[in-house]
């Protein structure tokens, strides 16, 4: 870590004026209004409905039962023993994951709650699932935190002596165990509000090897990377996903000042110069999702985060090119996304899940995105 960038802690005396907001300035989950993160500096919020930009409306399969004080951040999904499909969600408000019914949407269960010790979170963040194993971001905890599934038994957790303000992350097999990319959204040690000058964005994303032995879980640190020039840097940094088959990382750099865009990486960390979306993305980058078929072909999906509704751009796979967008019938202000490829009664050719305005999920059948977009599906080759 840079200790240059290691913001000092602020101690401050309180009196009248430090008194609890009145009602009417804070937001639905009891948080300050002007608590905002880093990519919510927005004095004003885009909609979709300002911008003449083409695209298909599909209608949700279904959206799960709003709860706003939970502040709902990312999904992901896995299949349990019984074959049901279970849609698990980050609340960043109260310190927990939610698991629904990945098929219905029905609530099942809360798991963790608020701490620093096994098995408690602290703003949880990035989710992602592989093999038996769920991976939670926790930003103010400062780590990554591993799960076993379907006991939600903490296995390890790290990053802590390395990340600053973890957010997204992703991960795939790797040798004899678990490659972890995770962004850090660090920000100027002079204005938390700022990205940090480009030269110290370098260390944006941190490299982790996750493994099991006979002692147990361990993980190390592999190294950091990040553009440094203009044309690469990630300037605010969350969403990451990576496509082996073709050596891709796409980054979402939501800084709307520079211009809000994806930006491609090898695996290797390195930029390849090319960007996806500039000018095409009016409210901001975020989630990412591959639809990957065996072949390499497939699409990549990408949350354009208005207000009203969201907007998701459809890239294909191979070429990068954009071949279209659909917005839901009402899914807001979305954070994460995840596709899950696993077929089922409901789902035959999988299902693309987004938060919907921090609320809740809302679940989409590839079945109709496709459809509506004329796209090609695995199945179909």
């Amino acid at each position: 870590m840079n200790p240059s960038r290691v913001v000092p802690l602020a101690i401050a005396i309180c009196l009248a004026a430090c008194a609890t907001p009145p009602a009417a300035d804070r937001d639905v989950a009891g948080q300050v209004a002007d608590d905002r993160e880093p990519d919510e500096q927005a004095e004003v919020d885009p909609l979709l409905a300002d911008f003449r930009i083409a695209h298909a409306t599909v209608a949700e399969a279904f959206t799960t039962r709003a709860t706003p004080d939970d502040n709902i951040d990312s999904p992901t999904a896995w299949t349990a023993p019984d074959g049901r499909r279970w849609l698990i969600a980050s609340a960043k408000a109260t310190d927990r994951l939610v698991i629904y019914d990945g098929d219905t949407g029905e609530r099942l269960r809360e798991v963790a709650g608020p701490g620093s010790g096994p098995g408690r979170l602290q703003r949880p963040n990035g989710v992602a699932v592989i093999d038996d194993l769920l991976l939670v971001v926790e930003r103010d905890n400062r780590r990554v935190q591993v799960f076993g599934l379907p006991t939600f038994e903490p296995a390890i957790d790290f990053g802590a002596d390395e990340l600053e303000q973890p957010y997204g992350l992703w991960v795939r097999r790797r040798d004899d165990g678990y490659e972890v990319i995770v962004s850090d959204n660090y920000m100027s040690p002079a204005d938390e509000d700022l990205p940090p000058p480009l030269a110290e964005l370098d260390e944006r994303f941190k490299r982790y090897f996750l493994k099991r032995d006979n002692a147990g879980w361990n993980a190390r640190l592999l190294g950091s990377f990040g553009a440094t020039d203009p044309a690469g840097a990630i300037r605010i940094a969350e969403s990451v996903f990576g496509d082996e088959a073709h050596d891709r990382l796409l980054l979402a750099e939501e800084d709307t000042a520079s211009g809000t865009r994806l930006r491609e990486y090898g695996i290797d960390g390195r930029y390849r110069g090319r960007d996806m979306g500039a000018g095409l993305f009016k409210a901001q980058a975020e989630g990412l999702a591959l639809y990957a078929c065996d072949d390499g072909s497939g699409y990549w999906l990408a949350t354009d985060q208005f207000k009203d509704r969201s907007l998701f751009h459809v890239f294909d796979r191979v070429s990068l090119a954009h071949v279209g967008a659909f917005a839901g019938t009402r899914t807001a202000n979305t954070d994460g996304v995840w596709f899950d490829p696993a077929p089922g009664a409901r789902f035959p050719q999988g299902v693309f899940y987004a938060v919907d305005d921090d609320q809740g999920v809302s679940a989409f059948d590839w079945r109709d995105i496709a459809r509506a977009l004329s796209l090609d599906t695995c199945e179909g080759r």
